[in-house]
C-alpha cells in the first residue's frame, strides 16, 4: 500500500511540474511600464536598483511576475548587474534585458518557478 501512495505522490508531483511554461521576453520595471501602457514606450522602463516589481514583454503582451517571482527577479537582477562585463561598462545598464521565466500563467501574471537574465 505504501508503494501505491508513493507512486501516486510521484505522479502528482511530476504532473504539477509539467504544467510549467517557459516565457522569454524583455524585462521591465512594472510600475514604469504601467505608466507607459498607453504609448507603449517601454524603453525608459529598464529596471534599476530600486525596482521592486517586474513585468516581462512576451509577444506584445505584458505579463507581471507574482510576489515570489519579483523577489527572484530582484536577486537575478543583482547578479546580472554584478557580472564582470557590466562592472566594466555601466552603459550596458540602459539596454534591454532578456528574461527567461519558468512558471505558470494565471491571467496576466506569471507564478514564477525560476528566472534567468541574459
Amino acid at each position: 500500500m505504501r508503494t501505491l501512495y508513493a507512486l501516486g505522490a510521484m505522479l502528482l508531483l511530476t504532473s504539477a511540474l509539467s504544467c510549467a511554461e517557459t516565457f522569454s521576453g524583455q524585462l521591465f520595471d512594472a510600475s514604469c511600464a504601467d505608466q507607459h501602457k498607453n504609448d507603449q514606450n517601454y524603453q525608459a522602463c529598464v529596471p534599476g536598483t530600486q525596482t521592486a516589481s517586474f513585468t516581462v514583454l512576451v509577444s506584445g503582451r505584458m505579463l507581471k511576475l507574482d510576489a515570489t517571482g519579483n523577489q527572484k527577479a530582484i536577486e537575478a537582477w543583482q547578479d546580472y548587474n554584478s557580472s564582470a562585463d557590466r562592472a566594466k561598462d555601466p552603459n550596458m545598464q540602459t539596454s534591454p534585458v532578456t528574461a527567461v521565466v519558468q512558471g505558470t500563467l494565471n491571467g496576466d501574471e506569471i507564478k514564477v518557478e525560476s528566472i534567468k537574465l541574459r
